[in-house]
């Protein structure tokens, strides 16, 4: 305990507050914390392992599937185990080359999973608006390499910002209110110009999730088009159905994001741990909700989730 008793002229430390205001009940708070994981955990490895399993599952879409899920697993992993050393041990300290990687990794996958959703919209179109092409255009390679543009795309995005922070001085006020190294809260203890990181960071985000959102936007303004021109009622529910987790998987990814950056911006009159909580829900109520959605809303992958359940 005494290593980690780390004062504020060490140049090497920052210290992550957890949830200022809330000290008193991070025991309390530490319970949902490790709850939310331990089902995140559960879920997530419950899916991988069934569409593994599951020679029938082997499709474009499960491949998918199976992608947002290790981002569901990577997600949760880099926040909670030093969020519940913070609740519970009142280890605070964290080493600049520690939290700038934590930082790295965190929006390199949170990047990631906005990559993978325009993917998983791409995919809907094609299966409603092209379906008799959809073995040809979206074949099991082709998503591998998808999703390994999709992480490149991600690093290279995403790299530039803790090499930015890495050059900048600190000041000696090191003290990060949050459970984890958010880019925005590290840039405001910077003691230097942060004209650069700043523009770069906002730019990045506007581009990113700018150009994320238009193209899941176009995907379903071409989907919604194409069910319209469909006479069937039934065809109707059943095209629109095959989205539905997919919408709702995109509104719990998007929505607390938005809320949780204008927040933080804009929300100078509101408690100090209220950005704090909405950003720690967003990297963990996504993650375990996520298998339970595809799980309920898909019929394949939940028939076959109750075979292997049944065989055990």
């Amino acid at each position: 305990m005494a290593a980690f008793n780390v004062t504020p002229s060490d140049p090497s430390i920052f210290i992550l507050t957890g949830i200022p205001g809330l000290e008193a009940a991070h025991i309390w708070i530490s319970i949902p914390f490790s709850t939310f994981y331990f089902i995140s955990l559960m879920g997530n490895f419950t899916l991988l392992f069934v569409v593994c399993r599951e020679q029938t599952l082997h499709k474009p879409m499960y491949l998918l599937l199976c992608m947002l899920a290790l981002t569901d697993i990577a997600t949760p992993t880099f926040v909670v185990p030093k969020a519940l050393c913070i609740f519970w041990f009142n280890l605070k300290g964290i080493t600049m080359a520690e939290c700038l990687t934590q930082m790295f990794f965190l929006n390199t996958v949170s990047v990631t999973q906005s990559a993978m959703l325009v993917t998983m919209a791409f995919d809907r179109y094609v299966a409603i608006c092209n379906p008799l092409r959809y073995a040809t255009i979206l074949s099991n390679a082709r998503i591998a390499k998808l999703g390994l543009v999709c992480l490149i795309r991600s690093v290279l995005f995403i790299l530039p910002l803790p090499l930015l922070l890495s050059q900048q001085p600190f000041c000696a006020n090191r003290i990060i209110p949050y459970t984890q190294c958010e880019y925005i809260a590290v840039e405001k203890i910077a003691c230097g110009d942060i004209t650069v990181p700043r523009t770069y960071g906002l730019v990045l985000m506007f581009i990113v999730y700018g150009f994320d959102l238009t193209l899941i936007a176009l995907s379903y303004g071409l989907i919604i088009r194409a069910v319209l021109r469909i006479s069937s009622k039934k065809s109707h529910q059943k095209a629109l159905n095959t989205c539905t987790a997919h919408v709702c998987v995109m509104l719990m990814y998007y929505t607390p994001s938005l809320f949780a950056s204008l927040t933080y911006l804009f929300g100078q009159g509101i408690a100090p741990y209220v950005p704090i909580i909405l950003a720690d829900l967003y990297l963990l109520i996504p993650p375990m909700l996520n298998p339970i959605i595809y799980g309920v809303k898909t019929k394949e992958l939940s028939d076959k989730l109750g075979k292997c359940m049944c065989r055990r």
